[in-house]
């Protein structure tokens, strides 16, 4: 399956590359098996050029919105950056576009904001970042917001809370799609103390 990663400028770090880096890795379980096509990751941006994260990091994301193949997988992650992009007109477009072809539709942090512009949790329940968590009841009425949550599976909606919770979200996506072993070992490969939890 292809993992698509939205990129955009002020985005947070580990929201977007701790799942880059569990999707490239994943892992069946099966002994000597490294399992790195079990996934395609690619990063999005609106115009394909390079994207200053937070921190000053500079990425060049593999595909603009143009040319990017399908994706079965959308990860919308969060940061400073979600403030612009919840009122960019193109970027929404393209959500909309995705979430409307993807088998699962994720975010991390803030990333929730984006997919609750577009619609894509009304009558869902849904966390973010523990600062947000307010904000994002206040500005989107609809949703049923949880906190104290890693991350909460409403299904084809998935989205997780800050930072490296969207670790736990995407291992938890790997146990769904190729058993908790397959995730488990992801996770060892990683060097990440995870167990299936602190899901709404």
């Amino acid at each position: 399956k292809t993992v698509g990663i939205l990129l955009f400028d002020d985005v947070e770090v580990l929201d977007a590359f701790g799942p880059f880096e569990v999707f490239s890795v994943a892992q069946t379980g099966a002994p000597g098996d490294t399992g790195r096509d079990l996934f395609t990751v690619v990063t999005i941006s609106e115009t394909g050029a390079p994207v200053r994260a937070r921190g000053g990091l500079v990425v060049m994301p593999h595909h603009s919105f143009a040319d990017h193949p399908p994706l079965d997988i959308l990860v919308v992650p969060g940061g400073f950056g979600t403030r612009a992009q919840v009122t960019n007109a193109t970027a929404l477009d393209w959500l909309r576009a995705q979430a409307a072809q993807a088998e699962l539709r994720t975010s991390v942090c803030t990333g929730a904001f984006l997919l609750a512009e577009i619609g894509l949790l009304d009558g869902k329940a849904a966390t973010t970042h523990w600062g947000s968590i307010d904000r994002l009841r206040e500005g989107y009425a609809s949703i049923d917001v949880h906190e104290e949550v890693r991350f909460v599976d409403e299904g084809s909606v998935i989205t997780s809370a800050g930072i490296s919770a969207g670790i736990d979200m995407a291992l938890h996506v790997v146990a769904r799609l190729h058993g908790t072993d397959a995730a488990r070992a992801t996770a060892r490969y990683m060097e990440y103390e995870w167990e299936p939890r602190n899901q709404a």
